[in-house]
């Protein structure tokens, strides 16, 4: 690898990590020397990018690009000039689109150019003073274009604009700002990029009295009522992902409709209608949660039939937003950049208020090709698995059994909550997890499943995490094994807790998301799974703490199917045999093969390795259960429709139903 595309890889996940410049893996990067040009890719994720992720290009042929002659008609301009760009590929068969801005990479003679939306830059360039400020705090080096449509009229306007700046001052600018779009910084090396942007950002910052900071705020516990059943509402032709949030950019905005209206009726840039549309809904209506879910539902179905697509963002007078999306990545992005443009309309402020795109600008993008492939690219079009948007907690799940089962879900497309009191472990395992860089997603949340005000927060913290709750697997369990003179009260005692009180808790809890998500999509299925045991199934000698937990666990299944099949929430029991391999077992320390060898459990067992063989030999076949065997229970489960109130057997045979 050559040392300057090292640098190039450097620079460009340095700025795309960083939200104050780029969102959604936007923005783009390049470096040319006298024969190549390298540029990020169309789609292609800024802050992760390699080698592989950027397009090199003949630099002789971009050179003849602006040479060529084009339509006149916008449409087939822009698809002449994209053919153009694909032709003038290295290697054709890596597949990837050159960015739109390629030309204008190509133009500046410096061999590094970094292009950002930098917040604070288009709190400059979204305003009404945007040319006047510009003149006033950078001087006559940096070069003011004003808006085009991007493509290539807006890279004709800025070659000539270029060409004067070099006729003048007999060099290209390092510096050019874009109203309404954003920044170009170009050097000979990536020291003098960083150290222009840290200029720019200082220079800005201080014509500020006061420069405003971010703060996160909490939203409301009625949100925890209203996203569910928006979520249900956006899901008329595909289940969505959803999430609720509110800051102090936000808040200015969603006091009352002028405020809304004032500061973000239209669009800033084009990245913020690719991802988020031209249009909100504004709920003013907010005294109570169903208020707002009517106004919601009535303003949700007049978008739909005059637009002909769902909303995908939803602002509430007081109490913060709603974005929702085809999946958790997306809806991340979404609010991602519904902060940013907030901040943006409230720094424009400083510079004169805000100059928001106009109806035609937004005509525009809203039919360019460009952006829309950009956006389906890095967004990603192909489904996850069968439970692709599925919102699923796993209790217990930072490791062994339940991380097992949690990962298998997750593979297939589900967005998983790692329950656990195991904090470290937790967040470790939901960090690997993302680490895949798939559509869906895993969390972490703390919860002591023996506690309700716990399992409580839980669902709140899962519903204004990713929208609602579909599915709740109860799995955490403990297990102590003892004789009847060996067990004490308080070891029962905290074993009931947690194996049986609770799976009545995540229960309780569960269904009260679920009921709401019932009532706005009623024909939608959702399920409560609690992983029970084989000795759910008949009695265990010297672990009856276990035994018996699981035995009413099995009861609390069939009377909660009873009492929920009305509102499509299924609850079944799954009852696995031994999984030998994991910590329940394995553990040197505390494990059950520990336990049960010095408790005399297995007659005439000398060592774990005895121990671990007279259980295996009891399996006819012949093995432990694994996390695979119980995730195919739970597929089943759910999956269909018309069984509820269980007990399934995965046991290798061990345990047989009658």
């Amino acid at each position: 690898m050559k040392p300057e595309i090292k640098d190039l890889i450097d620079v460009s996940r340095f700025y795309g990590q960083n939200k104050g410049y780029v969102i959604a893996g936007g923005g783009n990067t390049s470096y040319k020397d006298e024969n190549n040009l390298w540029i990020k890719a169309s789609g292609t994720n800024l802050g992760n990018i390699d080698e592989d992720g950027f397009c090199v290009l003949d630099r002789q042929k971009l050179n003849d690009i602006p040479n060529q002659q084009f339509s006149e008609d916008s449409a087939a301009r822009e698809e002449q000039v994209k053919n153009a760009l694909l032709n003038a590929r290295i290697n054709p068969d890596s597949g990837l689109r050159p960015s739109v801005e390629t030309s204008l990479h190509n133009l500046f003679s410096y061999s590094f150019v970094v292009h950002t939306h930098m917040t604070l830059i288009n709190g400059l360039m979204c305003s009404q003073l945007a040319k006047e400020k510009t003149l006033e705090i950078f001087g006559e080096e940096v070069l003011y274009v004003p808006y085009s449509d991007p493509g290539y009229i807006l890279f004709k306007i800025i070659a000539d604009e270029i060409a004067k700046y070099n006729e003048k001052y007999s060099c290209d600018p390092k510096i050019v700002l874009i109203q309404n779009h954003g920044i170009f910084v170009a050097a000979n090396s990536i020291d003098e990029i960083n150290g222009i942007y840290a200029g720019i950002e200082s220079k800005l910052k201080s014509t500020f009295e006061v420069f405003p900071e971010e703060k996160e705020i909490a939203v409301s516990d009625k949100m925890v009522e209203v996203l569910p059943a928006a979520r249900m509402l956006l899901s008329k032709e595909k289940l969505k992902v959803a999430t609720a949030f509110n800051s102090s950019w936000i808040l200015g905005f969603i006091e009352n409709k002028e405020s809304f209206d004032k500061g973000l009726s239209r669009p800033f840039n084009p990245d913020q209608m690719v991802y988020c549309m031209a249009e909100y809904l504004f709920i003013e209506n907010s005294e109570t949660s169903e208020n707002i879910i009517s106004e919601t539902q009535s303003k949700i179905e007049e978008f739909k039939s005059r637009r002909g697509v769902m909303p995908k963002i939803i602002f509430i007078q007081n109490e913060g937003v709603i974005a929702a999306e085809d999946s958790a990545a997306s809806v991340e992005y979404l609010k991602d950049i519904v902060n940013d443009f907030c901040q943006i309309s409230k720094l424009s402020e400083n510079f004169g208020g805000q100059h928001p795109m106009t109806p035609e600008q937004v005509a525009f993008i809203e039919s360019w090709e460009v952006e829309n492939y950009r956006k389906k690219v890095s967004l990603g079009g192909k489904p996850q698995g069968r439970l692709e948007n599925r919102i699923i907690v796993v209790t217990g799940a930072a490791q062994g059994f339940g991380a097992g089962v949690a990962q298998v879900l997750h593979n297939d497309g589900a967005n998983i909550i790692i329950a656990d009191l195991n904090e470290e472990k937790g967040k470790e395992f939901a960090d690997k997890l993302n680490a895949k860089g798939t559509k869906n997603k895993a969390f972490f949340a703390k919860v002591n499943v023996s506690e309700g005000a716990s399992v409580e927060n839980l669902v709140k913290e899962t519903t204004l995490k990713f929208g609602g709750l579909d599915v709740m697997i109860s799995n955490a369990g403990i297990l102590r094994a003892g004789s009847l003179d060996e067990m004490d009260q308080a070891t029962f005692e905290l074993m009931t807790k947690v194996n049986y009180t609770g799976y009545f808790l995540c229960s309780k809890y569960a269904q009260k998301v679920m009921k709401i998500q019932h009532k706005y999509k009623p024909g939608f299925y959702m399920d409560i799974i609690q992983i029970n045991s084989k000795s759910g199934l008949k009695g265990s000698n010297k672990n009856f703490a276990y035994a018996g937990g699981k035995f009413g666990g099995i009861g609390l299944t069939q009377s909660f199917a009873l009492e929920l099949m009305p509102f499509n929430i299924k609850v079944n029991s799954i009852c696995p045999g031994n999984f030998f391999d994991g910590p329940l077992w394995s553990d040197p320390e505390n494990g059950l093969f520990v336990q049960y060898l010095k408790a005399g459990k297995v007659p005439g067992a000398k060592t774990i390795g005895d121990v671990k063989a007279f259980y295996e030999a009891q399996v006819p076949a012949g093995r432990g259960c694994t996390a695979e065997d119980v995730a195919k229970a739970i597929f089943y489960v759910i999956d269909q429709e018309y069984e509820t109130g269980q007990a399934v057997p995965v046991t290798g045979g061990q345990n047989m139903l009658k």
